[in-house]
């Protein structure tokens, strides 16, 4: 397992309550994850990340934490933790762990006795409380507004009865904020970062990681009224030829995102883990545009990773792939680390549903049955995996959400009743919310809960559709979505893509995103139509397609009959040794 492994590392997201089930219960949980490790290592992925599984009451599916040092016993022990991580490691996976520190649940410790001791006591300096506005203090501080919808702020009675002060909770009212100007949040959490790296994990995903520094005196703030939930400027749309000035408001005015406090608290971070043998990671969700500023978040003496946003949000559209890919790629080696590529995860709509939209869909609201523009499936699964072809081709690290191998859409056609994301309730059902992209995936076509787990159901109900992407049946067929993550991963490692360089090709159609690296040429024609290529690819050695036809198509073009063709929204990987 080599040395800084993770430039390279292609690393899969398990959202552990929607893997796999060991109890029965409906909910995913760590004895689940250990017994589908073999499948991971059969997909050929280098490192998990784990979201959530620490002691939470679960109102915001773990991200609400209510203990940082023990399982949550939905998901099991402590115990089950270290042989899931003893399994994972006889496998040559690397474990990384979710770490949310810009807040904690309502039932931590701290903050009951925040609760229960005075206004400017040491207790409550932990976390953002402040006296409110107006007569009788009974506005909030500021005009704040939750990632989840409604007013950041909720107002407590003090231990006399007595209407009291107002906490700030960027998340939902169950999840205050720490104040990360205490040294006491500080020491906490680097006693909680020894204490998983005692026990073996290889680094944290950073939760919020843009977000635990707040501008002094907290401003008010009105974002713009399209901007996304997490900050950021919406996606590489955005990047052409520069940063709109709309977009680079949102992503850097907001005064609780991206504040510079934060880069002093990461360098801390880092020296802990550099303590560590293995080259333990840090990886930021930090929804930060333009590239060349998320790149703060990687220099040499901070996190080591950061998640490319902007990739994610960039529409299937050659002209603005091209230019984050060349944004993303220039910024991080400025500070001498790798690139990040990622399509989907917990918080988006899946991708295979998301490239097929036909209406605006800020981020964290959701799909569902009321939604505008919503997705051909047929083209949606199309475009997903031609922009996954793409993405695996990219020099760097590259993340994968549980399911996408499979090719798995958005669920859109929830009840009503089965949705639990906090944006669903505390937007009174007008934003949809993540459920859509959370519910367990399928492993075995004709089992109850498609063999989630022993139980009939899932605590998310699956629709009947799961069963055409189940493991069992995309593993028998070579030209599955499964297969062609497996074909991917393979030749990624075969030809070091991940440790190569990309150089841009001339001479192609613009709807073609089109460049080498190493030896291996990658062409993802990003329109509806065919196009054709130049004579030199002409029954060249098709390493990968995203499509049979597209792999046809070239592999029995010859120069003297007739020329190669890409198909619409497909893509291809050649062998131009």
């Amino acid at each position: 397992m080599g040395g800084e492994w993770w430039r390279s590392a292609v690393i899969y997201q398990i959202y552990p309550r929607s893997f796999a089930d060991a109890s029965g219960d409906g909910i995913g949980d760590l004895p689940g994850v250990t017994s589908r490790l073999d499948a991971l290592a059969h997909l050929g992925i280098d490192a998990i990340w784990l979201s959530p599984f620490m002691t939470s009451p679960q109102k915001d599916a773990g991200y609400d934490v209510a203990d940082y040092r023990d399982v949550d016993p939905i998901f099991g022990t402590l115990d089950d933790f270290d042989r899931m991580l003893e399994g994972a490691h006889a496998r040559g996976i690397r474990v990384i762990v979710d770490l949310v520190p810009n807040h904690s649940s309502d039932r931590h410790a701290w903050f009951q006795e925040a609760l229960l001791s005075p206004p400017g006591s040491p207790e409550r300096a932990r976390y953002l409380f402040r006296d409110g506005t107006g007569p009788g203090g009974d506005e909030p501080p500021n005009n704040w507004e939750s990632v989840f919808g409604g007013p950041a702020w909720t107002r407590i009675q003090e231990a006399d009865g007595t209407p009291g002060q107002w906490y700030l909770h960027l998340f939902d009212s169950s999840q205050p904020d720490f104040d990360w100007t205490s040294p006491a949040v500080r020491d906490e959490f680097l006693g909680i970062l020894r204490f998983w790296l005692d026990r073996g994990v290889d680094g944290f995903r950073v939760d919020v990681a843009h977000g635990l520094a707040k501008a002094d005196g907290l401003p008010d703030w009105t974002p713009p009224t399209d901007a996304g939930s997490m900050g950021g400027a919406g996606g590489g749309a955005d990047l052409e030829p520069e940063i709109s000035d709309e977009a680079e408001t949102a992503a850097t005015g907001a005064p609780f995102w991206g504040q510079d406090g934060v880069h002093e608290i990461y360098r801390d971070w880092n020296r802990l883990l550099a303590e560590y043998d293995g080259d333990r990671v840090l990886c930021a969700e930090a929804w930060i545009d333009p590239p060349e500023r998320l790149a703060n978040w990687v220099r040499s003496d901070e996190m080591h990773q950061a998640f490319n946003f902007a990739y994610l949000e960039t529409p299937w559209s050659a002209k603005p792939l091209r230019r984050v890919i060349d944004r993303s790629i220039a910024a991080f080696a400025e500070v001498g680390a790798p690139a990040t590529w990622v399509l989907s995860n917990h918080d988006v709509v899946r991708h295979a549903s998301r490239l097929a939209l036909t209406a605006e869909n800020p981020q964290g609201h959701g799909i569902g049955p009321k939604s505008k523009g919503l997705p051909d499936p047929v083209l949606g699964l199309r475009r997903a995996r031609a922009a996954s072809a793409l993405m695996l081709a990219l020099p760097g690290s590259a993340y994968v959400y549980q399911g996408e191998e499979l090719g798995l859409p958005e669920v859109i056609d929830l009840p009503d009743d089965a949705r639990q994301d906090p944006t669903w309730f505390r937007t009174d059902g007008e934003r949809y919310g993540r459920d859509g992209c959370r519910v367990p995936i399928p492993w075995e076509h004709d089992r109850a809960s498609f063999g989630f787990g022993p139980g009939p159901a899932s605590w998310l109900p699956q629709p009947a559709s799961f069963a055409e992407f189940s493991r069992d049946v995309e593993d028998a067929d070579p030209h599955s979505t499964l297969s062609l993550y497996r074909h991917a991963l393979a030749s990624r490692r075969t030809h070091g893509l991940g440790t190569g360089s990309l150089v841009w090709l001339p001479d192609l159609p613009a709807e073609v995103v089109a460049f080498t690296n190493g030896d291996v040429t990658v062409l993802a024609n990003t329109g509806p139509d065919a196009v054709e290529l130049p004579d030199r690819y002409a029954g060249a050695l098709v390493l990968l397609a995203s499509e049979q036809g597209a792999a046809d198509a070239i592999a029995d073009a010859s120069p003297d009959a007739s020329a190669p063709r890409l198909p619409g929204d497909s893509t291809v990987w050649l062998h131009t040794a």
